[in-house]
């Protein structure tokens, strides 16, 4: 069932509609861990017609917190013009601005990543609200 469910949304990953895009990319996101997902997530993160659809693709990736999620993002950024990039630096800020622990434990696994230091530099940017008491 899973792989019918990729493949679906792989072929919607494709369409001229950027909002048919954009729900690909943040449902594929649920299926990061699968090959076939992974490539049409690759291409989406950094949709070159709307910079919406990498915003909704990469925020989804990154609030799945590990490692599946973050290295597509952390790779699409050595990729991305300027307006990909604001849209990947809005998605971190939206997901990891709250929980200080949250940002802490993305950082730690960007260490991990290939691709990871540009990710690492983004998420040290972030000043979160909640700090462990």
């Amino acid at each position: 069932m899973r792989s019918t469910a990729v493949r679906a949304l792989v072929e919607l990953a494709t369409s001229a509609d950027c909002r048919d895009r954009a729900d690909a990319g943040r449902a594929l996101a649920s299926f990061a861990e699968m090959p076939e997902a992974r490539a049409a997530l690759a291409r989406v993160v950094v949709d070159p017609e709307d910079t919406f659809v990498t915003l909704v693709t990469a925020e989804a990736l990154l609030r799945r917190s590990d490692a599946k999620g973050l290295s597509l993002v952390a790779a699409a950024l050595a990729e991305t013009d300027d307006q990909q990039h604001a849209q990947i630096q809005e998605s971190v800020s939206r997901v990891f601005l709250l929980y200080a622990s949250e940002r802490d434990a993305a950082l730690a696994l960007c260490a991990s990543l290939p691709d990871g230091a540009l990710l690492a530099a983004l998420l040290s940017e972030i000043e979160p609200i909640l700090y462990p008491a």
